[in-house]
């Protein structure tokens, strides 16, 4: 029996009924519709709705449809259930009959699936941060074993300057505790209770918030029951937080990509996370930071559609609304797989520490320093990049690097150069000079591994209420 069908003279066509039901993919929301279910009866028992008997009878039941559908997942399977909430009562009404018909009362299935949509996405939430400690763990990891180790740094894909292999990790775990944070913050909105909302005008039943509150461990209850039955602000901004770690998880899969093919040879991926060719035999493909990329963009898109399908929506409850679910399940499921692959990948990549040093130390890498060395003598910076691009043109025709000129030549440029200046173009002088915090000199790296890795241990022991 529909949960609405007193007022229908016909039953619902058959194709429409199907196309219309939700049950196929809300059914990941039974756990959490259960958890709202059974405070909410605890609400009505100190409302004076249910007596003792009846809350026994109806919390027993509540826990056993979740212990039998977690052992026997094709009960949902079979069941004629328009939505999850639709399921729930009812398996609660052929466990405990008629008393499991007094749950719904006072209650909507507009606050429900609000009241569920929050409960899954804190749930997805501190999924999602675990999940980032454990890659920003593999990354520090990685940077601690590179040690002193140089590497280029690009900008426009270019040879720009020599920085620490490390400093370039530490860069992605500087982006992972943004990640956390923005995580950590939007948390603070969804943790917020819409039941007792009911469809829009609010409950009809003089109901405690405060206690369900408490009850399912949300920081606050909903100011306004048609804003509260309506606002999906906090699935679109926890899509637009993971759409973001999607991001910095693509840009880290490009480089991958590029610094683990022959022409780079910085890393070397590992077997168990790539594959072959069908028709070339000496092929190691980089299946895996492709398809990251690739599943960033898939999160963008599930954001944009999220974000459409509210454009222009009235007050108050839609069944546009229905649409939003599949986004925010999709969205979380893809963010933690990748999660799960990219911390893998990190922990397997080998890296190729001569050749990145090698490739640090050539390609006037040196060139910035070098201009600096003058500015040290006393010459304005301007001029000093003039003198130095001269140089650059000089040692290329000559096939050199920039210490490859003789005294003569460099004195020709400017009067300024003398004999130690090969000394300041060395890798080490080089990568020493940026001693600045957040540059990469060594005694800087040092430090930023030592607090990242604090940090680290920060996010670790973060503990919520409901965790």
């Amino acid at each position: 029996m529909k949960m609405w069908s007193g007022r229908f003279r016909e039953p619902l066509d058959p194709e429409f009924d199907q196309w219309q039901r939700s049950f196929s993919f809300d059914r990941r929301l039974l756990g959490v519709e259960l958890e709202a279910s059974a405070a909410w009866a605890r609400g009505l028992f100190k409302a004076g709705i249910l007596i003792d008997s009846e809350l026994k009878q109806v919390l027993g039941a509540l826990k056993t449809i979740g212990e039998q559908c977690a052992q026997n997942p094709s009960i949902a399977d079979q069941a004629d259930a328009e939505d999850v909430h639709h399921f729930v009562e009812l398996r609660l009404q052929a466990l405990v009959g008629e008393v499991g018909l007094k749950l719904h009362t006072g209650r909507s299935r507009n606050e429900q699936i609000a009241t569920d949509l929050r409960l899954y996405t804190r749930k997805q939430i501190d999924a999602v941060r675990e999940a980032l400690v454990k890659f920003a763990e593999a990354l520090i990891d990685r940077a601690e074993e590179l040690g002193d180790t140089a590497m280029p740094a690009y900008t426009h894909l270019q040879k720009a300057e020599p920085v620490l292999a490390a400093h370039w990790l530490l860069a992605y775990v500087a982006m992972c505790f943004r990640d956390a944070d923005r995580l950590t913050d939007c948390r603070k909105r969804v943790n917020v209770l819409p039941l007792g909302s009911g469809a829009v005008a609010g409950s009809g039943i003089k109901l405690d918030r405060e206690f369900l509150a408490r009850e399912l461990a949300f920081d606050a209850i909903t100011s306004n029951s048609m804003d509260a039955t309506s606002d999906r602000d906090f699935e679109l901004e926890f899509l637009q937080c993971i759409e973001l770690v999607g991001l910095h998880l693509s840009r880290l899969a490009e480089e991958i990509t590029i610094f683990s093919t022959a022409e780079f040879g910085f890393l070397s991926l590992p077997d168990s996370l790539s594959t072959g060719s069908s028709a070339m035999p000496q092929k190691k493909n980089p299946d895996a930071t492709e398809l990251l990329r690739a599943k960033s963009a898939k999160l963008a898109g599930l954001s944009l559609q999220a974000s459409m399908t509210l454009k222009g929506l009235p007050l108050a409850y839609n069944k546009d609304m229905q649409e939003l679910q599949q986004p925010l399940f999709e969205a979380a499921e893809t963010i933690l797989g990748a999660l799960a692959i990219v911390t893998k990948l990190m922990s397997k990549i080998g890296f190729n520490n001569d050749r990145m040093q090698s490739a640090a130390s050539t390609g006037f890498m040196n060139a910035m320093e070098a201009a600096n060395y003058l500015v040290r003598q006393g010459v304005p910076f301007r001029r000093a990049h003039e003198a130095i691009g001269q140089a650059v043109r000089k040692a290329i025709e000559k096939g050199c690097e920039l210490d490859g000129l003789t005294a003569e030549e460099l004195k020709g440029i400017r009067p300024e150069f003398n004999g130690n200046f090969s000394e300041a173009l060395r890798l080490s002088s080089v990568l020493s000079h940026h001693d600045i915090p957040g540059g990469t000199a060594p005694n800087q790296v040092k430090q930023a591994l030592a607090a990242a890795k604090e940090q680290l241990n920060a996010m670790r022991e973060v503990q919520y209420a409901n965790a």
